[in-house]
């Protein structure tokens, strides 16, 4: 089972680039974020004519995330627990099925800038709910994955200019120390988990020429209960794709599972 997360910014404004890119590779499971749409209005039948059932938590304007599969979906819910006052829409999960069952949960991280401020609190409440979820998929004891656009760069290896970022909230102590509290509950971190060193990115800014400079930082990231990394078989980004046109600023992250 191939699995991908993508920030696609905009599923309406780069509609084409996505069903271009399922044609072409052929994820079994996408987990999408920022589709910056309401669920009445998402634009299903073209990801439905190419095979895939569509889930939404979608959102005016922003946020919003969707799973895509072409195996079946069972047990659907919508929202990160613990704040029934949160209105954004970036959590979704559903169980897939093959061979054996695997619990997605598809994210997008609030940004948190500027910092500090509200919405860098917002941002660290946030990842204290999502570190009470990750401990309740553990304890389930059923293999899960936590995956999508992270707003959290966990390194300094992990941005091609490290010291840009010292006061960014992507970058912070406080962001990379709650990221490290879910990782350290029993989390895999699948890329580093399968490949070591600087110079791998998963975004690059529309501005400043980013792209052409290699100016990136990884951002996007799964991570993996002990019974869903026993599956694992591979993890890499599909960097090429922020080349053609009309992209996202963000790349697919791939993992395959034996499953």
């Amino acid at each position: 089972m191939r699995i991908a997360t993508f920030n696609i910014n905009g599923v309406k404004a780069r509609m084409t680039a996505l069903t271009d890119w399922l044609s072409d590779s052929r994820p079994d499971v996408a987990l999408l974020q920022e589709i910056k749409s309401v669920d009445e209005g998402f634009p299903r039948e073209p990801l439905e004519d190419l095979g895939y059932q569509v889930e939404t938590h979608g959102q005016k304007g922003f946020n919003g995330v969707a799973i895509l599969s072409k195996l079946p979906l069972e047990d659907i819910s919508r929202g990160l627990p613990g704040d029934d006052d949160d209105e954004q829409a970036r959590w979704i999960e559903a169980t897939v099925i093959g061979k054996t069952a695997v619990r997605l949960c598809g994210l997008y991280l609030p940004n948190g800038n500027p910092a500090p401020g509200p919405k860098y609190d917002y941002k660290l409440n946030w990842m204290k709910r999502l570190q009470t979820r990750a401990q309740a998929l553990l304890d389930a004891e059923m293999p899960a994955l936590m995956a999508g656009d992270y707003n959290v760069i966990p390194q300094a290896e992990d941005a091609a200019r490290p010291a840009a970022w010292e006061e960014d909230a992507l970058f912070l102590p406080q962001t990379q120390d709650a990221f490290r509290r879910i990782l350290n509950l029993g989390f895999t971190e699948a890329f580093r988990a399968t490949t070591q060193g600087p110079g791998h990115y998963s975004f690059w800014d529309y501005q400043a020429g980013a792209w052409n400079k290699n100016n990136g930082i990884r951002i996007d990231h799964f991570l993996l209960t002990p019974g869903c990394a026993d599956l694992m078989t591979g993890c890499w980004i599909e960097k090429d794709l922020r080349g053609r046109e009309k992209p996202s600023d963000h790349v697919p992250v791939w993992i395959e599972l034996d499953n």
